[in-house]
């Protein structure tokens, strides 16, 4: 930690699109499964799992409240999993956001389904009632075919499970489905299962990526050597596939991040109908439809 940043950040930082204006936390550095064999966000040497000391943490926050707290409205825990950590210590934090960072009305973090196998209901009321409000899940798929080949470590069940204890605990969810992940051979199952998964669990928020490998994907493809890519038209196909088979009610959705050729926003079930017209607009007439360039996608 210098005197220039209240807080030590290790680079690089990650964090959902929707807390780009959020203080980013981190109270571990790393994910402490990264073993999926799409994910290349914790695979560099100083982003090895750990947690971080307690003592730092509770400085950080409180500097943070030091330099400006009466401005923060919003904590994003990092980095890959922070409902990793001991309830003990999480409540620690949220206690000392709540005091030093007053303004405070959201705190977030993402969240791996196994973790939550270690918490208990009432842990999980206390973590919601002490300001944690948001988790974000990256389910990636719910098909157990595709989530053993990419070494997720979930399945349909055990992700279910997750957001079902978050629901229960009154904790908003924000799942994340990965376009394209189960390869040409998988996609139809991928699409069928994940919003079978979906329909189940009836998460708040609703957020679709779109598989894109880093430097080649080294780690997916040695993991999956016959793993075929979707092209952009497979891609839409299978999104289509997914959003016909949704039976949602108030789930806000998404496909706007910046690995998404087609950008879609809504409401579901609300918007259903309209999301479904873009998506085969796009296949049926791709030249009428404004896709993003390939140079401005990215991860």
């Amino acid at each position: 930690m210098n005197q220039s940043s209240p807080i030590r950040y290790v680079e690089p930082v990650y964090r959902p699109p929707s807390e780009a204006d959020s203080l980013i936390l981190p109270v571990t550095d790393g994910c402490s499964w990264s073993q999926c064999s799409f994910c290349e966000m914790y695979t560099v040497p100083q982003k090895r799992f750990r947690a971080r000391d307690e003592e730092e943490v509770l400085e950080s926050i409180r500097r943070a409240g030091e330099y400006g707290g009466d401005q923060v409205r919003r904590v994003f825990l990092a980095d890959g999993d922070a409902l990793v950590l001991p309830t003990r210590r999480l409540l620690a934090y949220l206690k000392a956001i709540r005091t030093c960072l007053p303004a405070v009305h959201r705190v977030s973090s993402y969240c791996l389904a196994r973790n939550l196998k270690r918490k208990t209901s009432s842990e999980l009321n206390e973590l919601r009632e002490a300001g944690l409000t948001l988790a974000y899940l990256g389910a990636e798929s719910g098909d157990d075919t595709v989530l053993a080949r990419v070494n997720k470590g979930e399945s349909f069940a055990s992700t279910r499970n997750a957001l079902d204890q978050l629901r229960a605990a009154d904790i908003r969810r924000s799942v994340m489905i990965i376009n394209g992940l189960g390869g040409q051979r998988l996609s139809e199952q991928h699409a069928e299962n994940s919003a079978r998964l979906i329909n189940a669990t009836a998460p708040e928020y609703l957020s679709i990526l779109v598989l894109m490998l880093q430097d080649g994907g080294a780690r997916f493809r040695a993991a999956w050597p016959d793993w075929q890519a979707l092209s952009p038209t497979g891609l839409f196909r299978e999104m289509e596939r997914f959003l016909s088979a949704l039976e949602l009610r108030r789930t806000i959705f998404r496909a706007d991040h910046a690995s998404n050729w087609l950008l879609l926003k809504g409401t579901l079930g609300a918007d259903k109908a309209r999301l479904l017209a873009q998506v085969r607009a796009a296949i049926e007439r791709p030249a009428a439809v404004s896709l993003r360039a390939a140079g401005a996608r990215g991860m």
